[in-house]
């Protein structure tokens, strides 16, 4: 079809450069993530705060099912966008890192590692003909005793960020205009919740299904584990953001 004939075959594998030295298929994959529901993290005065805009595919769907928002370690969790069998693929191997790192240095792996092994993992699905890149953005909320509470974004390229807060998905620009507007080092997490719930209402797109949302933190209050937010909470936040 046109679109092949356009970029004239240098998307037809990712081992191809384009002449503008672009790897394209990295580049759909990117895009599988932004036509997904918003994922938004931020990182507060007592910790992290994430959250996801799941649609509800099917009004039959059994709630609290096809989760978008994992448990990595007890100290690590992630808030994922994009093709959800590609995310839980990363997430075994996510929690194969953490179990890895335990085993060989008796101590919980610190979030820089786990971001940078996960990086190296994803990015080495851009290098071989016989692969295909990630479909998925990863939100990682981490907390070790050296670096405190650390928020962290892994791209289908195995590109790597740190945040302070981060919107991925459909919604990320708008999402990210709003939450550029807190003030995060003084809102709690329990505040942040009710906001970024907000967000999320905000950036719906009515024309889409409907959405649940998921909400997880990592903070003070949850003993700095990672954990779903308890149920009461999320219901309110849910309902005063679609106020």
């Amino acid at each position: 079809h046109s679109h092949c004939a356009m970029s004239s075959g240098y998307d037809l594998a990712v081992t191809t450069y384009s002449p503008e030295g672009k790897i394209h298929q990295v580049d759909y994959a990117c895009k599988a993530v932004d036509h997904a529901g918003t994922a938004i993290g931020v990182r507060c005065r007592d910790g992290i705060v994430m959250v996801v805009e799941k649609f509800v595919v099917s009004k039959m769907l059994v709630h609290g099912s096809n989760r978008r928002i994992f448990h990595v370690d007890r100290h690590v969790g992630a808030a994922t966008a994009g093709l959800l069998p590609d995310a839980r693929q990363l997430m075994v191997t996510a929690r194969a890192e953490a179990a890895n790192y335990l085993q060989t240095f008796k101590s919980p792996i610190p979030g820089a590692v786990m971001c940078d092994r996960l990086a190296s993992f994803v990015h080495a699905y851009t290098l071989y003909w016989s692969v295909r890149p990630f479909g998925c953005s990863v939100l990682l909320a981490t907390h070790d005793e050296r670096a405190g509470p650390s928020l962290y974004l892994v791209e289908p390229s195995g590109g790597a960020y740190g945040y302070f807060g981060v919107a991925i998905g459909k919604g990320k620009n708008a999402a990210k205009t709003e939450i550029e507007k807190l003030n995060l080092q003084e809102l709690s997490c329990r505040q942040a919740l009710v906001l970024l719930s907000t967000v999320l209402h905000r950036v719906h797109d009515e024309k889409d299904k409907d959405f649940e949302l998921e909400a997880s933190w990592l903070c003070e209050e949850s003993g700095w584990q990672h954990a779903l937010v308890p149920e009461d909470l999320r219901l309110s936040a849910q309902e005063e953001g679609a106020a």
